[in-house]
């Protein structure tokens, strides 16, 4: 297992400060949630720490900074999966899958036989076995969300970077899609950060939180600490109320501004 840190990172569109010397750690094996209204800032830090847009600061996995390593380096410790990946819609299922393998490939190289045997065991796994063949174009969104999901954990990193990664997908296929995550992190020790906008899913999955408004930390902790009404209100611009389940969960609850006229 290994830990994700990041300390001090600013992300820059032009004048534009999308992230604002943001610090904070993923303990080894920990899932951390990043949270927070649309346009906070939870892509731009993602991608940031996955060294894919300009920033200052230091990135570092289990104490060693990815600035001074090679991309491919980088590629072989922190795996990331875009909120809207490119899906070429001629390519297998299998080849696709194959490209994650790039970082253990030598330069002019091809994969090799057990790049493909681990590929195919990944995607029995993933229970995509009987989809190895098939064309991206001919999948169901649940089915590409594992098939990208199979990609970056064919580059075998110790981190897995997640930009919303059941936003295209509908509530039970949400919940179906982190359980596996959840399943994989334990089983393969991996260190989980995602960007999260279901923020009762986030509660139940991830083990920390970080909200995020205006390119800045507002709150880190558990769930219980986080998710608090009067800083989800502030940061959401909506009313909400968090409840406890039965079992203990935290559930978020929108309410609307104006009460319902009959």
């Amino acid at each position: 297992m290994s830990s994700l840190e990041l300390v001090g990172v600013t992300v820059r569109y032009a004048e534009t400060v999308a992230v604002r010397d943001v610090s904070m750690t993923a303990a080894p094996g920990e899932w951390l949630g990043v949270i927070g209204a649309n346009g906070a800032g939870k892509s731009s830090l993602l991608r940031a720490a996955a060294h894919l847009v300009p920033f200052t600061g230091t990135v570092a996995v289990d104490g060693v900074s990815l600035g001074g390593l090679s991309r491919r380096r980088r590629a072989q410790l922190v795996a990331y999966v875009p909120q809207q990946p490119e899906l070429p819609a001629g390519m297998s299922v299998l080849d696709y899958t194959l490209l994650g393998r790039t970082p253990h490939i030598a330069y002019f190289g091809v994969e090799s036989a057990a790049d493909r045997r681990q590929c195919r065991d990944l995607l029995d796994q993933l229970r995509l076995a009987d989809l190895a063949d098939r064309h991206l174009a001919t999948l169901s969104g649940g089915e590409l969300q594992r098939v990208v999901l199979a990609r970056a954990l064919a580059q075998d990193a110790p981190v897995l970077l997640l930009d919303e990664p059941t936003s295209a997908l509908d509530l039970g296929r949400r919940v179906d899609a982190l359980e596996l995550v959840d399943e994989l992190r334990r089983s393969r020790g991996l260190t989980v950060v995602s960007a999260m906008h279901d923020l009762t899913l986030a509660a139940q999955f991830a083990d920390r939180l970080v909200l995020v408004s205006a390119g800045g930390v507002v709150a880190a902790g558990s769930p219980a600490e986080v998710l608090r009404e009067d800083l989800l209100s502030t940061c959401f611009g909506a009313r909400v109320r968090v409840l406890t389940d039965e079992d203990g969960s935290l559930l978020v609850v929108p309410h609307r501004s104006r009460s319902r006229t009959r």
